[in-house]
C-alpha cells in the first residue's frame, strides 16, 4: 500500500473520530436538561399518554374541519332520502360488505370512516355518486340524471363530516390536497 493511501484512510479515520467526539460533545449538554429517570427506560414502563396526548392534539390543531353546516344538513338529507337505504342509516353499511355476493360483486361499503371511501378525492366521489359503481366491482346506479351537482356535493359534504377525525385528516393531507393541486398545475 502507498503512502498516499495510508494517509487518506488515516485522515479518513481521523475526520469520523473528530466528527463522533464532536456529536457527543453537543449530544450531551441537551441530554443533561431532560429530567433524570429513576428507572431503567423500557418502551413498557415509560408512560405515553403525554405523548399521545400531544399527538392528537397536533393532528387536531393542523386539520381544522371548515365544512358549511347549511351543506351538512342538507347533504345529511339527501344522504338519508337516497343512499341510506344501501349504505346503512348513518353510513355504516350492512355486516358482510367485505364479500362478494352470489353475483360476483361487492355490497354497498360503508362510508363512515370504515372502509375505503376516503381513500377517495371529492372528484372522484362525485364521479361515482354521478355514474355509479364500475360494473364489474358493484351495483350502485348512477345518480347524475336522479340528484342535482349541488345535492351530490352537498352529500358528499355530510359523508366527510361523519368521519372520524384522524381519517378526515389523513384524507384531507394525503388525498383531497394533492388532488386539487393536480387540479391547479392543469389549469396553469
Amino acid at each position: 500500500m502507498s503512502i498516499e493511501k495510508s494517509l487518506n484512510k488515516f485522515d479518513d479515520y481521523y475526520h469520523n473520530f473528530l466528527l463522533g467526539i464532536a456529536s457527543v460533545l453537543l449530544i450531551t449538554p441537551i441530554s443533561s436538561l431532560a429530567k433524570p429517570i429513576s428507572s431503567p427506560a423500557t418502551p413498557e414502563t415509560v408512560p405515553s399518554k403525554t405523548a399521545d396526548k400531544a399527538k392528537k392534539t397536533l393532528q387536531n390543531a393542523v386539520i381544522v374541519r371548515k365544512l358549511d353546516s347549511e351543506k351538512v344538513q342538507r347533504g345529511k338529507i339527501v344522504y338519508q332520502t337516497n343512499c341510506a337505504n344501501c349504505h346503512g342509516q348513518n353510513g355504516e353499511s350492512k355486516p358482510g360488505w367485505r364479500k362478494k355476493g352470489p353475483d360476483g360483486k361487492y355490497p354497498p361499503p360503508p362510508l363512515n370512516g370504515d372502509a375505503h371511501t376516503w381513500h377517495h378525492s371529492t372528484d372522484t366521489l362525485t364521479k361515482t355518486i354521478r355514474e355509479g359503481s364500475p360494473p364489474e366491482i358493484g351495483n350502485m346506479p348512477g345518480w347524475g340524471n336522479k340528484l342535482t351537482d349541488e345535492e351530490i356535493d352537498d352529500v358528499i359534504v355530510w359523508i366527510t363530516s361523519i368521519w372520524p377525525t384522524e381519517i378526515y385528516g389523513i384524507w384531507y393531507k394525503e388525498i383531497e390536497r394533492k388532488s386539487q393541486e393536480k387540479k391547479e398545475h392543469k389549469l396553469d
